[in-house]
């Protein structure tokens, strides 16, 4: 056993602690309050780790935080690791207590997606500087609306991008598979405006929004094509009034996933060129791609292969495979800029978004390893 395994395996129910500590604080997207305080606690417990901490003030969400360690002054390009706090479940969807464990594996909100992969992230750096001489400047950049699609942290996240040598992503992995490619995503709100009337003294002097609606729910959805990889989902619908009513305002808010750029212009344009079947309905889209597809490019497969001979050689992993990803993620950004980046290097488990969200416990310490080793290697 390397001996940073062994070194994080003899810690990994201090580990399991910190995941606990960070679940229980539950942080959803939309509870700036409670962001606000997990970000500030994240502060005290990464300046723990031996980082310096930069908390950057976001009136619309929560605040981000920016770690640092090593020496910044002489131009060597750091490692950036990129992580989110946030979670999609409101306080309390897990009951009292929202943390547990049964047969080697934990539950919570987030536990997945993605706090077990920041708490793996924190012990790979401690592992790093307690049992070697690893001096390379790392930037960890923890972001607040990763959920809600980092519309005010992504320009930061590119800057951070840009300065970097590359970057790990420690979102929650596919089976244990690193991400070496992503779906782009888009996501559009489209709203129909018809005329109002009785439903039935005067049926026919109405134009139904609801009905318009409708037919282009089924032309969206018929964009989805399996070969190509593109779906379209329209996910929330509403309109109307009341049952009696020709429903004069409809809307439905739409989700996109495309496998490149070349498709994700041709969807982009088809879905803002929605026409009304009804000659007097009006239709209005807005919206956009909010995340770039992340591409398989030979620096990605370079990082991909070394994870791999380190896991399987070094760390005793039986195999470390690689996945493409219809999910969205911040590294789509960091990809974007040209930086080489992986992906899917935290938590092993499943379940992000369900209530049955988990992760396998005894995986913790060998994803830090791995991470550490590949730290190393850069």
């Amino acid at each position: 056993m390397s001996k940073l395994l062994q070194y994080l395996t003899e810690r990994r129910n201090d580990i399991l602690g910190d995941v606990e500590d960070f679940v229980t604080r539950e942080s959803p997207s939309d509870d700036k309050a409670r962001m606000d305080a997990f970000c500030e606690f994240l502060a005290g417990y990464a300046k723990g780790f031996g980082g310096e901490v930069e908390v950057i003030p976001v009136k619309e969400r929560g605040n981000h935080l920016r770690i640092t360690w090593g020496d910044h002054s002489d131009g060597e390009k750091p490692i950036l690791l990129v992580g989110h706090f946030d979670t999609v479940w409101p306080v309390g969807s897990f009951g009292k207590d929202p943390f547990r464990i049964e047969d080697g594996v934990a539950y919570g909100p987030g536990v997945f997606d993605m706090k077990g992969g920041l708490v793996q992230g924190f012990w790979a750096i401690r592992a790093l500087r307690e049992l070697t001489d690893f001096d390379r400047p790392v930037v960890f950049f923890c972001n607040s609306d990763e959920e809600v699609h980092s519309f005010y942290s992504r320009d930061l996240i590119e800057k951070e991008a840009r300065n970097a040598r590359a970057a790990l992503v420690l979102e929650s992995s596919n089976g244990g598979n690193m991400t070496t490619s992503r779906k782009g995503v888009g996501v559009y709100d489209v709203e129909v405006t018809g005329r109002e009337s009785h439903a039935g003294s005067n049926p026919f002097k109405g134009v139904s929004a609801v009905d318009e609606l409708a037919r282009h729910v089924l032309e969206l959805h018929s964009n989805t094509d399996a070969e190509t990889g593109t779906t379209v989902n329209v996910g929330t619908i509403s309109g109307g009034t009341r049952v009696n009513v020709i429903a004069g305002k409809a809307k439905a808010k739409v989700n996109l996933r495309v496998m490149d750029e070349v498709e994700a212009g041709r969807m982009d344009a088809v879905i803002r060129n929605l026409k009304p079947h009804h000659p007097e309905a009006l239709v209005e889209v807005s919206g956009g791609i909010v995340r770039p597809p992340m591409l398989r490019s030979p620096d990605v497969t370079a990082l991909y292969e070394k994870a791999r001979e380190i896991a399987t050689s070094e760390l005793g992993f039986d195999a470390l495979g690689e996945t493409k990803s219809g999910g969205g993620s911040d590294g789509s950004f960091c990809a974007d800029v040209g930086t080489p980046t992986l992906d899917g290097l935290g938590a092993v488990g499943q379940g992000a978004h369900a209530t049955h969200e988990q992760i396998i416990v005894d995986h913790l310490p060998k994803r830090a390893a791995l991470l550490a080793r590949l730290m190393q290697e850069m």
